[in-house]
């Protein structure tokens, strides 16, 4: 079984955790956590949020 990343935070998901969520036009979220699925639901945006891997990303220089 191969691990997912989550679509919000970028964590990898263990095999058997976690959630998956498909939108009409067949685009497909994995969400490692409830708080990952309710924070994308409210529309907030990865690179904002301090505690994703993508904010840790831009903090430490690595991506811009």
């Amino acid at each position: 079984m191969e691990s997912r990343k989550c679509s919000f935070c970028g964590r990898l998901i263990k095999p058997g955790t976690g959630k998956i969520f498909v939108k009409r036009d067949g685009s497909i979220f994995h969400f490692c956590s409830s708080k990952c699925q309710k924070n994308h639901k409210l529309g907030r945006v990865p690179r904002k949020v301090r505690w994703t891997e993508e904010a840790h990303e831009i903090k430490e220089g690595i991506r811009h």
